[in-house]
C-alpha cells in the first residue's frame, strides 16, 4: 500500500507540473511578466521638446500611442532597461492637450499620461480673423471617437427635453457608434436599435468654456423628417435651481429640422426672449445643399452684441441693451459648445417623423474658437 500510494503521489505531482507548464506556454499571463516606468505622468512644453524616461521590463516590450502628435523613440526594445524620449509636435492650441502611451511586455501593462502645455497661435495664422487668435480647435484628424480630454457625452433617456424621442448614449449602443471620428470628420448618427432610437449629444470644454470670441464649425446636415441637428452654447457651471433656463441664457448658432430641409436658423434665448413665450430672437435662411455639402456656421460674440453667420453672410444680430439686466442679456459669463442630433420632439417632430430616414448622420469637419489678441 505504501509503494502504491507513493507512486500515486509522484504521478499527481508530475501531472500538476505539466498543467502549470501548459498554462504558461498556452498564453495565459505569467506572474513574472513585468514592465515599469520611471514616471507615470509627464508634461511637455508647447514646443514639444523631448523628455527622457526609463522603461524596465523582464523581456521584449512595445508601445501604442493614442494620438499622432505624440512621439516615442524607440517605440520597442528587447533590452531590460531602456531610456526613451517622449516628444510632440508644437501645440497650436491655446489650451493644454493630453494623451496616453501604453506599454506592453508579455501580459504586463503600464501607461504614461502625457500633457502638453498650450501654445499661442502665430500672429499670421491664416485661419484667424483679423484681431483674433486661435485658442482652441478640433480638426477630428485622429482617433476613432471624440477626444475625452475635450468632449463630454450626455446620457439621457427619451423625453428628457423638448419631448424628443431619442435616447442619448455615451458613444455607442450594442456596438453601433452614435458618435465617431473617421476620415477627418466627427459623425453624430441617430439610429434605431431594438425598437428605440439612439443618438449623440456632446459638449466641448464643459468645465471651462469661453467668454466672448468667434466660434465656428463646418457642418454637413442629415436628411429626413424627424432630424433636428444643432450647434449651440450653454453657460458653464450654471446653478439651474437658482438660475433656470431660459434666464441662464442660450445661444443657438445653427439649428435645422428635417421637415424644413436646408433652412438653417440662429436663435437667442433669455428670460425676456424665448420660444416658450414666443418672443425668442430668431433668423432663418435657406442654405442651399446644407444636407449634401459642408457649410460654415459662425458666431461672433462680444460684450456689446451677438452676430451669427452662414458662410460669412450675416444672419442674426442681437444687441446688448446696456441695461445690466440679466433677463435681457445673460451673456457675460463663459459658455461651452454643444453638438447634437435630436430625433422628433416639439420642433423636430412637429410634422411627424419618417423612420425610413434612419440612420441619419450629422457630420462636422472642424470646430474652432478664436478670441481677441
Amino acid at each position: 500500500m505504501r509503494v502504491k500510494n507513493l507512486t500515486l503521489l509522484i504521478t499527481i505531482g508530475l501531472l500538476l507540473a505539466a498543467c502549470s507548464c501548459d498554462k504558461q506556454q498556452g498564453g495565459e499571463v505569467s506572474v513574472t511578466d513585468k514592465i515599469e516606468l520611471s514616471v507615470k505622468e509627464l508634461t511637455l512644453d508647447a514646443a514639444g521638446t523631448p523628455r527622457t524616461i526609463k522603461v524596465t521590463a523582464d523581456h521584449e516590450w512595445g508601445t501604442r500611442v493614442s494620438d499622432k502628435w505624440l512621439r516615442v523613440t524607440p517605440s520597442s526594445s528587447t533590452d531590460r532597461a531602456t531610456s526613451i524620449t517622449i516628444s510632440a509636435e508644437p501645440n497650436p492650441l491655446g489650451t493644454p492637450r493630453t494623451s496616453e502611451v501604453s506599454f506592453m511586455a508579455g501580459g504586463a501593462r503600464a501607461s504614461l499620461s502625457v500633457t502638453q502645455e498650450g501654445g499661442e497661435a502665430s500672429a499670421d495664422d491664416p485661419m484667424a480673423p483679423e484681431g483674433y487668435k486661435l485658442v482652441w480647435h478640433d480638426e477630428f484628424a485622429s482617433g476613432s471617437e471624440p477626444d475625452p480630454t475635450y468632449w463630454t457625452h450626455e446620457v439621457q433617456s427619451a423625453g428628457w427635453v423638448n419631448n424628443e424621442l431619442q435616447n442619448y448614449v455615451a458613444g455607442e449602443i450594442n456596438g453601433q457608434r452614435v458618435t465617431e471620428v473617421s476620415n477627418g470628420t466627427l459623425k453624430i448618427t441617430a439610429l434605431k436599435e431594438g425598437g428605440k432610437v439612439y443618438s449623440g449629444r456632446i459638449y466641448a470644454q464643459v468645465g471651462t468654456g469661453w467668454r466672448y470670441g468667434i466660434f465656428e464649425a463646418k457642418i454637413k446636415l442629415p436628411t429626413g423628417k424627424g432630424t433636428w441637428p444643432a450647434f449651440w452654447m450653454m453657460p458653464v457651471n450654471n446653478d439651474f435651481a437658482a438660475n433656470p433656463w431660459p434666464k441662464c441664457g442660450e445661444i443657438d448658432i445653427m439649428e435645422e429640422v428635417g421637415y424644413n430641409q436646408n433652412f438653417t436658423s440662429s436663435s437667442i434665448h433669455t428670460k425676456s426672449f424665448n420660444h416658450v413665450m414666443n418672443t425668442q430672437k430668431t433668423a432663418e435662411r435657406k442654405t442651399e445643399r446644407a444636407d449634401s455639402e459642408f457649410h460654415v456656421y459662425k458666431l461672433e460674440w462680444t460684450k456689446d452684441y451677438i452676430q451669427t453667420y452662414v458662410d460669412d453672410e450675416p444672419l442674426l444680430r442681437f444687441d446688448n441693451d446696456g441695461a445690466g439686466n440679466v433677463d435681457t442679456w445673460p451673456f457675460d459669463k463663459p459658455f461651452y459648445l454643444i453638438f447634437n442630433l435630436a430625433w422628433g420632439g416639439a420642433w423636430g417632430g412637429a410634422h411627424g417623423v419618417d423612420e425610413a430616414a434612419l440612420p441619419a448622420t450629422m457630420e462636422v469637419d472642424y470646430v474652432r474658437v478664436y478670441q481677441p489678441k
